[in-house]
């Protein structure tokens, strides 16, 4: 699938550089001829030209609040993204793996999408996680979530998957023209999606869980399009490399300290690694224990 955007801003040529505004972090990356290869912000969110991000600088893969009867929340989960917003993230992924995407119905999916579109500003894309073990399923999960909103989507293929450019095409098909992202989440889609495929496939960049520094460095060197990394043991590396930014579950409760890292400050990224190795060993339960007795949403999970 080939997206259309509106032209850049544009951005002077030089060396590579990072900086955080009071929105968030930009990130841009040179060639060794000082040639701008910046990745932009674009503030409508919408889709654009192949290779374009559909954002850049930090995101947010926002958790789903349940109530204390189990059922999801959508208006606390909404509250919740408005303010991760309000201290600088970029871009919110709703329904994605640390949204607990698999115990959710296809009703709840689009509340919550529908409910976090209308509490954040316009300027601010709302992606939605459509990953699923069949194409069928992906597609169907695709049009349900542009359809209550969802700027782009963020899609894992099939386990064992044969056929990636068709799988993604059959998203895409059904995506009316939103950006569609590859995601590599290979423990829970393996192989995942790998490196040498990405340019034949028709995405509009990858957002890469896998916590290998060798694969984003491979990504960030060899693939033109957007990266967009899920660790946040990699933010100072991803950043500074030229990353087009980072969809971070950990930024639910450091949505700071993520942005200071993602600009390449070492102390934060130092500084985010116990709360980081927390979350990583426990999971959403774990980040809403944490979420709970910081902001005192309930900290139920459906996920254990």
């Amino acid at each position: 699938m080939t997206v259309r955007l509106p032209p850049d801003q544009g951005a002077a040529a030089g060396p590579t550089e990072v900086c955080v505004d009071e929105g968030g972090t930009s990130a841009a990356r040179a060639d060794a001829g000082g040639a701008d290869r910046s990745r932009d912000e674009r503030p409508d969110g919408a889709a654009g030209p192949a290779g374009r991000p559909v954002f850049t600088g930090v995101g947010v893969a926002v958790v789903t609040i349940f109530d204390r009867a189990g059922e999801a929340d959508p208006a606390a989960t909404a509250a919740h993204a408005a303010d991760l917003v309000g201290r600088g993230m970029r871009a919110v992924l709703v329904a994605g793996t640390t949204g607990e995407a698999d115990t959710l119905t296809g009703p709840e999916r689009v509340r919550l999408i529908g409910a976090v579109r209308a509490a954040v500003p316009a300027a601010i894309p709302v992606l939605a996680g459509t990953g699923a073990a069949t194409p069928e399923a992906a597609a169907e999960l695709t049009a349900a979530a542009t359809g209550a909103g969802a700027d782009a989507v963020l899609a894992y293929p099939p386990p064992g998957s044969a056929d990636l450019p068709g799988f993604f095409a059959a998203v895409a098909a059904t995506a009316g023209g939103r950006p569609v992202l590859a995601y590599h989440v290979p423990w829970i889609s393996a192989p995942g999606v790998p490196t040498g495929e990405l340019p034949g496939l028709p995405v509009a960049g990858i957002k890469d869980s896998s916590g290998s520094a060798d694969r984003l460095l491979d990504e960030l060197a060899h693939y033109a399009g957007p990266t967009y990394v899920g660790s946040s043991a990699l933010l100072a590396l991803a950043g500074p490399m030229g990353g087009a930014g980072a969809i971070l579950a950990l930024a639910n409760i450091e949505p700071e300290g993520c942005c200071r890292a993602f600009a390449g400050d070492a102390a934060a990224q130092r500084d985010l690694a116990d709360v980081h190795l927390e979350v990583r060993a426990g999971g959403p339960a774990a980040l809403k224990r944490i979420l709970s007795a910081r902001a005192g949403y309930c900290d139920l999970s459906r996920v254990q």
